[in-house]
């Protein structure tokens, strides 16, 4: 299987994750103060997202880093 560019796999765990929290990028981007067009951009894969704004995803959609980082997308 072909490995998925680490930039569009964390786009798309974040897409989910804010799915199942039924969070639009807007609300979910005021919630942590980041701009909604950076926030389509990461879960695009089109910004290479940093750890500390990986944090704040993470707890604007109450989820743990560890839990941000278990599933499919990130099984080796």
């Amino acid at each position: 299987m072909e490995q998925i560019d680490i930039r569009v796999r964390m786009g798309l765990r974040i897409k989910e994750l804010r799915a199942d929290a039924n969070l639009s990028q807007d609300k979910l981007a005021y919630a942590i103060d980041i701009s909604r067009s950076y926030l389509a951009e990461v879960e695009t894969g089109k910004r290479n997202v940093s750890i500390v704004n990986i944090e704040r995803i993470c707890n604007g959609l109450g989820v743990s880093m560890d839990e941000f980082f278990s599933g499919e997308l990130f099984d080796h």
